[in-house]
């Protein structure tokens, strides 16, 4: 099984790249939301950790295609396979939905809303509240999604466990959950980097006396 692959970025549409690991040339399926972010990166080199599946339905005649679908990071490979899991809803229809960054739509499924999810190309009101009721318990990583500065080779996606240990800190302290979730978003924004779980804590802390 292919879980990654590095080479040359020859060509990207809106659904697939071409990568070159010569003397092969790959094509990897990519949702929008990574599409943008390797679309500057052409002629360039670039890692994608894959997903392998096997296309297509004997039973109706049509034949076998292995495919290789990409991601910029572990965590969205790992949050595209859970949405996958849901349900009615498969690989072509998550790739087609996936078109807005990972942490903004773990947010909306953390968040219960099913309005919101419903905006996603082909994801309709009951597909939405089925991905609501099978996945909003599994989201909080996800939605801590940010973006790293992060040196060269990188992912462009980082999951900042040092802001997830705070949120859990908070609300074992009383904090609900929502107000806790503000709090530690109010000190993500600003893009300050914490080297331990009390610098962060103190800086949530020190941003709620602000106000």
């Amino acid at each position: 099984m292919i879980t990654k692959i590095s080479g040359v970025l020859l060509e990207l549409s809106e659904q697939c790249a071409t990568i070159e690991v010569a003397p092969f040339e790959y094509e990897v399926l990519v949702p929008e939301f990574t599409r943008r972010q390797i679309q500057l990166n052409l002629h360039e080199k670039i890692s994608l950790h894959t997903i392998q599946y096997i296309d297509g339905n004997v039973q109706k005649g049509g034949r076998m295609t292995p495919r290789l679908i990409g991601f910029t990071s572990i965590a969205e490979k790992q949050f595209f396979e859970a949405f996958c899991s849901v349900g009615g809803l498969g690989v072509k229809k998550a790739l087609r939905a996936m078109v807005r960054p990972v942490p903004e739509v773990a947010r909306t499924i953390e968040s219960q809303d099913v309005k919101g999810l419903t905006t996603l190309p082909g994801i309709g009101p009951k597909m939405a509240e089925k991905i609501v009721a099978e996945l909003r318990r599994k989201m909080a990583r996800f939605a801590l999604l940010i973006p790293a500065d992060g040196a060269e080779g990188d992912s462009p996606m980082t999951a900042p466990s040092i802001a997830e240990e705070v949120l859990q800190i908070l609300v074992s302290f009383g904090h609900a959950d929502q107000e806790a979730r503000k709090m530690v978003d109010e000190v993500l924004v600003e893009k300050k980097k914490f080297k331990d779980v009390d610098a962060f804590l103190s800086a949530v802390y020190d941003k709620r006396n602000e106000g």
